[in-house]
This record gives C-alpha cells, structure tokens and sequence, in this order.
C-alpha cells in the first residue's frame, strides 16, 4: 500500500466524484479515500441538504436521490412523509417543479466543490464539475457476478434478492443520469480513469486513485494544447501497415 500521499499536490485539487456500479464497492473505495486524504466525504449529506432547502422530510428527498421518475406522481404517492408542519406552499412548487430537486442538488454540489477538499459519491457530480480541470472523475466497476456476492455479503440477502436489487439500483441509476444529464453513467468520457473491482482490491484502487489524483494536479498548470497522448510524439517512422492513401475518384481521360 502507498502511504506517502503529496500533500501539496493533491491541495491543489478540489474534489474527487466517484461513480459506481452498485455492489462494486464503489461508496467503500469513495470512504476510504475521503479519510486517506483526510477530505470531506459528500454522500448522504446531499439528501439531507436538499431536503433542507426545500422543506420537505429527508425520506422524500431521498426518494428522489439518483432515481428519476415522473416527479409529481412520486410525490403524491408519498405526500405522507412529508411534514405537516411543513410549508404548504414549498410542497406545491416541489410538485409542480420538476426541476427542483435537480437545481437544489447542483447547488448542494457546486457549494462542496468550491469549499474543496471532498469526496462527492454520485449524484451526476461527473457531469456536473465536467469542466473543471481541478476535480479527478472516477467511475469503479465490477462484474455482475462479484457485485452480487457483494451485496449478498453486505447487506445479507439471498442471492435472488442480492441480484434484483443490483440490477434495480443499476436501472435507476442510469435512468437518472439520462433523464437529468442525457448521459449515461457507463460513457467513459465523463472520467479520468476507470477501476475494476473484479481483480484489485480495494486498497490498490486506492493507491491508483492517489497516483492519478497527483498527477492531474501536476498538470493543472499545462495550458490545454500541451495536453493529451500526442504530445512530444514524433511521427510514426513510415506509415502504419494499414494505411492507404486516399485513390484519385477522377479517372484519367485517355
């Protein structure tokens, strides 16, 4: 395991999102890095702001964290959770605006960002802080067979129960990130790197994420047009076997 964590040069990021394949050990790898780094883990605080901000109870937000559904009908099936003593009028804009759920959570995320040094789990942060070069996006993955195991050892459930609960979690998911981003969680594009669970263990994740949270930050400095796989590349010394030079369409007049 790698102890030695540059300090310095990990202070000049912000954050770290991590997505997850549920029963990857994802929210695990996202714990232990948060107290690796001595960061602040984002998670559950999310729920727990957004249903401050809104003035509903911490259950109805959580409904809505990372699941996306018709958010009107969700609500009335469930108005029961809701206090009563809880403005009537914040209630009924929730209902009839769908996007307010979607606008308190991004401010809950950009405000974590902008104080820096978290680990934010989830909730579309890859897409949201997308742009900024200062956060590392991690996704963590696992076959489905391990991810299974997984959370039949965590949280006791026969196998059944362990893979519809899997295969539920991985549905509302990427429901949400389509409806609420038009991404989907799998595109790789949204991150820096990508971890397998299925043969490291999760503290070889995290020395890589260390590795790579350090070097990003070595590059914060590089303008945008020294970045990427060609740079200080020379050209291939002929041209590769493949290659064919394009034919003249033209046929030559006789």
């Amino acid at each position: 395991m790698i102890e030695h964590v540059d300090r310095e040069a990990v202070s000049r990021m912000r954050a770290v999102t991590v997505s997850r394949e549920y029963g990857s050990g994802g929210g695990e790898v996202a714990t232990r890095l948060a107290q690796r780094l001595g960061w602040r883990l984002v998670d559950h605080e999310v729920v727990v702001r957004v249903a401050q901000e809104l003035g509903v109870s911490e259950g109805e937000a959580e409904a809505h964290d990372e699941y996306a559904q018709d958010l009107t009908s969700r609500l009335l099936q469930s108005l029961s959770v809701i206090q009563p003593t809880a403005p009537v009028a914040v209630a009924a804009a929730l209902t009839t605006d769908s996007r307010a759920y979607h606008e308190a959570r991004c401010r809950i995320v950009e405000e974590a960002v902008t104080r820096g040094q978290v680990v934010i789990v989830g909730r579309g942060a890859q897409v949201l802080l997308a742009s900024r070069r200062d956060v590392l996006h991690v996704r963590i993955v696992a076959p489905l067979e391990q991810r299974i195991a997984y959370v039949m050892r965590r949280e006791g459930l026969d196998r059944a129960a362990a893979q519809a609960r899997v295969q539920m979690k991985d549905r509302d998911r990427i429901r949400f990130l389509q409806t609420e981003h038009h991404q989907h969680p799998a595109d790789a594009h949204l991150y820096d790197i990508v971890l397998n669970t299925g043969v490291l263990d999760l503290e070889s994740v995290l020395d890589l994420l260390v590795i790579a949270l350090e070097h990003k930050a070595g590059r914060l400095s590089t303008t945008t047009g020294e970045l990427g796989a060609v740079i200080g590349l020379a050209p291939y010394p002929e041209p590769p076997a493949d290659f064919r030079p394009p034919q003249n369409m033209t046929e030559p007049r006789r």
